[in-house]
């Protein structure tokens, strides 16, 4: 008799096990019913990521390319060289203040004058999120989607983004500002020789700066309900 209702309890656990599931799921809706929430598809989560990045990569290249969106912005900033901090303190010394700082402006100018280019680089680079992806940052950090973007596009955008800083370096006239005062410094005894690539500088302080303002724009969609802006944000970041 006893093996028998083993028996019997070994067929009907399962059953129970499923019926406990069912009523955890149950409770659980009920719970995000009465709450507000709802749960979210793959769907959801991967457009609601998307759209949260293309209104923060929005807001930041529109930020960044007006005039004096890194000048002014002491976050973004491009300042002199860092190899060539040696440089400029003797520069200065010299009495070329004025150079200095005109050469430091026209590689902002050229930062805001390449960022107005950014948006759809940006945007293009979201297409390809995965639902692993999505469901990561959603559930990471305060800066999540900036990170995964920052880390997936950063080569590509180099690559895109160089010729269009070298672009507007020359519109900006920037050799103009540079030449006078490496050669100038260069003719000063036992100092070591400076040229860094300008390009290649300006393309990288340019790329933090933009990557920061989207980290800003992350932020305020994760904490500050009014920053979400459209239905979906606000289903999604309001889980």
């Amino acid at each position: 008799m006893k093996k028998i209702k083993y028996f019997a309890l070994l067929l009907v656990l399962p059953f129970l096990a499923s019926a406990q599931f069912k009523l955890d799921n149950v409770l659980k809706d009920a719970k995000n019913v009465a709450s507000g929430k709802k749960s979210l598809s793959n769907d959801e989560i991967i457009s609601g990521l998307k759209e949260a990045l293309s209104v923060g990569t929005n807001n930041s290249t529109a930020s960044a390319s007006k005039v004096d969106g890194y000048l002014k912005n002491p976050k973004i900033k491009i300042p002199f060289p860092k190899e060539a901090e040696q440089m400029e303190s003797t520069l200065r010394n010299l009495g070329m203040n004025k150079q200095v700082d005109d050469f430091v402006t026209s590689m902002n100018r050229a930062a805001e004058e390449a960022a107005k280019d950014a948006a759809p680089v940006f945007l293009n680079a979201v297409k390809n999120m995965t639902i692993t992806d999505g469901v990561s940052i959603l559930k990471g950090n305060d800066t999540a989607a900036t990170g995964y973007l920052r880390k997936q596009t950063t080569a590509d955008l180099t690559v895109k983004f160089i010729p269009i800083i070298k672009a507007a370096l020359e519109k900006v006239e920037v050799t103009k500002y540079w030449e006078p005062l490496v050669t100038r410094y260069n003719q000063v005894p036992f100092v070591t020789k400076q040229n860094p690539k300008l390009d290649e500088y300006v393309n990288a302080k340019a790329l933090d700066g933009l990557f920061y303002l989207i980290s800003q724009e992350e932020l305020k969609i994760r904490k500050n309900p009014e920053a979400r802006v459209t239905d979906l944000l606000k289903k999604v970041f309001g889980q």
